[in-house]
């Protein structure tokens, strides 16, 4: 049975950071990403993982380059180092796993597989 369970949302401050994670279970050799979605939305790709983990290839969001890292543990760990929040990164993190490739790897339609999410919220 495979499982997505995020944590580490919280509030910050502007400029702050935050660790989220993403326990896995049930899944091997998939791709993974990090979603966010705020009320009223679609939900936007912030950060993707190749199915090597650490050792493949990774991409982010332009919003997010140069302050969130995506990494693993190469076990069943996901996470998303967030550094100088800010108050328009409040959203609901999401993460979310998959085994085809497609072209654009920010679109829902290439993951299988959802957590329930993790509240992010930064104030000004």
């Amino acid at each position: 049975q495979v499982q997505l369970v995020e944590s580490g949302g919280g509030s910050v401050q502007a400029g702050g950071s935050l660790t989220l994670s993403c326990k896995t279970s049930g899944l091997s050799g998939f791709f993974m990403a990090w979603f966010r979605q705020v009320p009223g939305k679609e939900p936007e790709g912030v950060a993707f993982i190749g199915s090597l983990g650490s050792l493949g290839n990774k991409a982010y969001a332009d919003f997010v380059k140069g302050r969130f890292t995506i990494s693993n543990d190469n076990k069943n760990i996901l996470y998303l180092q967030m550094n100088r929040l800010k108050p328009e990164d409040t959203a609901m993190y999401y993460c979310a796993a998959g085994s085809i490739y497609g072209p654009d790897w920010s679109q829902r339609g290439m993951y299988t597989y959802w957590g329930q999410g993790t509240q992010v919220t930064v104030s000004s």
